[in-house]
């Protein structure tokens, strides 16, 4: 069953355990999709990361090959022998830099070449200069990666084409965006549900809520309306409650203060600075319900504001999970809320698992649109998260379909040039050389990065799918 269609069969039916835990279950596949996409970007980055490396040693064992041949050729002329295959095994270590990485190059009168990069650079004069650059260990969305160098200097910035300079722009530019991309619909997904989910209580409801939110005692609070604390039993009926007028607080200190004073609820907040209330009572849990709640610049209710009844956790595509007391048992997933009648009765259901307003709450999240900010290749606008999914995956083959196309015309250019190097020298193949290698990189990694994020795709579409 989707996701849509499993929270949808739900909200007709909030009662239901069975429902309760497909639609956990869906939820789950979801998270986990995108936990696996996100280690599957982060996984190219790190193979390019490793490639480039190998790319460094490559241009660094052909500049040592050309510096000996200079010696040979060099000595061979000296002697007044021919230096025609010497300058064949010359030319062929310089292509093969020239695949790595843009260069520039001349051949001096005592018929000695020397090699710069791009930004001037000196690779080859008398001797080699080498290159250096060691891969990172592990990649994250965070890492911060090494510069390469020549002689202690960083000539990263010089590096515009070739497969080194292909990498380079896969790793730090084309894959981030697509990370980027990625949690902004994880991102999405989390604020919207967790939102959603923040209004409703479970049944029973938790002995013990704990905020997701950071915050100290002495952070300035601003809010309107009335926050409704109730302590219920295992079936949802009301032991006691209080209501909290929400504008007498000044700061975090003193709500918690006045949360703390409700007769059976203890509240504090932790060495993280979390939000926790917990009952005092055994068997009896702790609810809470917003009427008309408006907390600070951004009008959010109570609960959501500390992220005391949060239904995702993590911060984006790589963390992103089922909060994991409701993963460990769906039947406590909750699809109404606390009463918010003028009076409760003692004894009364206040909370029922019969009812339907979060759920149904959670289903116009998942089908309605969501405003995205602008992420990595994407403009930002109004998606529903199944449209959002498939810009994603349109992006990445967008990008495989402009670097098929490029290649192609790039092969032809590098076999008609390779063509006149044969029949005579002078003819500088650096260019094309290194625009074609970098093409070959573009277009195998853009097709990897299709193929990880087509595997997400076809969970996240089916959200998009009725029952």
């Amino acid at each position: 069953m989707t996701l849509e269609s499993a929270i949808a069969s739900l909200a007709a039916t909030p009662e239901s355990d069975t429902l309760k835990a497909q639609a956990v279950d869906a939820l789950d596949a979801v998270a986990s999709q995108l936990r696996e996409t996100s280690a599957g970007i982060q996984g190219l980055r790190a193979d390019a990361d490793g490639q480039i490396e190998d790319a460094v040693t490559t241009v660094n064992d052909a500049l040592k090959t050309i510096a000996s041949l200079n010696d040979q050729i060099a000595a061979a002329s000296a002697r007044g022998e021919s230096t025609a295959d010497l300058e064949d095994q010359r030319n062929t270590a310089l292509q093969a830099i020239a695949a790595e990485i843009d260069v520039s190059y001349y051949v001096n009168s005592d018929n000695q070449m020397r090699i710069y990069t791009a930004g001037g650079t000196t690779l080859l004069d008398s001797k080699a200069h080498e290159l250096s650059y060691s891969a990172a260990g592990t990649v994250t969305a965070d890492t911060v990666f090494g510069a390469i160098t020549v002689d202690g200097k960083d000539v990263t910035s010089q590096i515009g084409s070739g497969a080194i300079g292909a990498l380079l722009t896969l790793r730090d530019e084309t894959l981030v965006a697509s990370q980027d991309a990625l949690d902004a619909l994880a991102g999405g997904l989390i604020d919207q549900l967790n939102a959603a989910y923040n209004a409703g209580s479970a049944v029973p409801a938790p002995e013990t809520l704990t905020g997701s939110a950071s915050v100290a005692g002495s952070d300035a609070f601003s809010a309107t309306g009335t926050l409704r604390v109730a302590l219920t039993d295992e079936e949802g009926a009301l032991s006691s409650y209080a209501d909290l007028d929400l504008s007498a607080y000044g700061s975090i200190g003193e709500v918690v203060s006045a949360l703390d004073a409700i007769d059976g609820l203890s509240a504090s907040l932790d060495a993280a600075g979390h939000l926790v209330l917990s009952s005092e009572a055994a068997g009896l849990g702790v609810s809470l319900a917003d009427i008309g709640v408006s907390v600070g610049g951004t009008g959010e209710g109570f609960s959501a504001t500390f992220g005391l009844n949060d239904l995702l956790t993590g911060t984006g595509a790589a963390d992103i999970a089922v909060r994991s007391d409701i993963l460990a048992q769906p039947g406590t997933l909750a699809t109404g809320g606390l009463s918010t009648d003028a009076t409760l009765t003692t004894g009364a259901t206040v909370v029922s698992s019969g009812a339907s307003a979060v759920a149904q709450a959670l289903s116009e999240a998942l089908t309605g649109e969501t405003a995205f900010d602008a992420a990595g290749r994407l403009a930002g606008g109004g998606k529903t998260f199944a449209d959002y999914a498939a810009a994603v995956v349109a992006d990445a083959a967008s990008l495989a379909t402009s670097a098929t196309s490029d290649l192609t015309s790039k092969e032809t250019v590098q076999q008609t040039l390779t063509d006149l190097f044969a029949s005579q020298t002078g003819v500088n193949l650096d260019e094309e050389t290194a625009r074609l290698s970098e093409l070959e990189q573009q277009y195998s990694t853009a097709a990897q990065l299709l193929q990880v994020l087509n595997a997400m795709f076809d969970a996240l579409l089916e959200a998009a799918q009725s029952a």
